[in-house]
């Protein structure tokens, strides 16, 4: 992996500059810090200036693991192509995707409901199943992972401190920038993300950067960022590759989420 903020990857930025690219960014991890509990979680003000500057520039879409309209009202006034939530699986959700996650939710709150610590988060399209407040995190994951084998349809993706499920045959994230990048008629795309649930994206053939939010060697993506905060540095090479001027001046700060509608 390369450091993709380094003097050795400038050309690689300065080219994406130059061609209709595609930025694709994840929420949770790469946009915006990890926090103890999702409803903490926003743009610093850093943050949300360099991605509105960024967003009158390049095609931008937001990729995340939350349901649409939770991202989108964090988002708010943020001028992206579009906001797809579930892990890409909102692009391709049937009847059926639904009767099984309701059938999932009903055996693993019965199948977890002795373990402190663990709540499941029903995103309509997807569940999560957190343990970020467990006191023994390594057996209540493998005791999720036991509990998700029951489960029949199911597509178990990774995260930190948290185990997604969606439906086996749904879209994925690498899906859903694929189809961004033909609909926008992007031909290089900038993929950001921090989690075993990007690496679908990392993997897009064609012109593809994927950065990866901390160095990891397992990972299909090609550069990291060495730290999250390191996304307003990103973002704002990009801006000044393409503009003369950056508007965003103003001391960090960070934001207090909005509340969803």
């Amino acid at each position: 992996m390369k450091h993709l903020l380094s003097k050795a990857s400038s050309a690689i930025l300065e080219r994406l500059a130059r061609q209709r690219t595609l930025c694709a960014f994840d929420f949770d991890g790469t946009l915006s810090s990890i926090v103890d509990h999702p409803d903490q979680a926003g743009l610093r003000s850093r943050t949300e200036c360099l991605l509105q500057e960024l967003a009158a520039l390049y095609p931008c879409i937001v990729v995340s693991g939350r349901a649409r309209t939770d991202v989108m009202a964090r988002l708010r006034g943020i001028p992206l192509a579009r906001v797809i939530g579930n892990h890409g699986a909102e692009t391709g959700v049937t009847r059926r995707s639904l009767a099984h996650i309701e059938q999932w939710k009903e055996i693993l709150a019965a199948e977890l409901a002795p373990l402190d610590g663990l709540w499941i988060e029903d995103k309509g399209f997807s569940l999560a199943v957190h343990y970020r407040q467990s006191p023994n995190k390594p057996q209540s994951r493998r005791l999720i992972l036991k509990a998700a084998e029951k489960l029949h349809h199911v597509r178990v993706v990774g995260g930190k401190l948290v185990v997604n499920l969606v439906e086996d045959h749904a879209p994925h994230k690498g899906d859903a920038v694929a189809a961004e990048r033909l609909r926008l008629g992007c031909n290089w795309i900038l993929y950001a993300g921090d989690d075993d649930n990007d690496e679908d994206a990392f993997a897009l053939d064609g012109n593809v950067v994927s950065v990866r939010i901390g160095k990891n060697r397992h990972t299909r993506a090609q550069y990291y960022l060495r730290t999250q905060s390191e996304i307003d540095a990103l973002l704002e090479r990009l801006v000044l590759l393409r503009a003369s001027k950056s508007r965003c001046t103003s001391a960090p700060k960070t934001r207090k989420a909005q509340p969803v509608s």
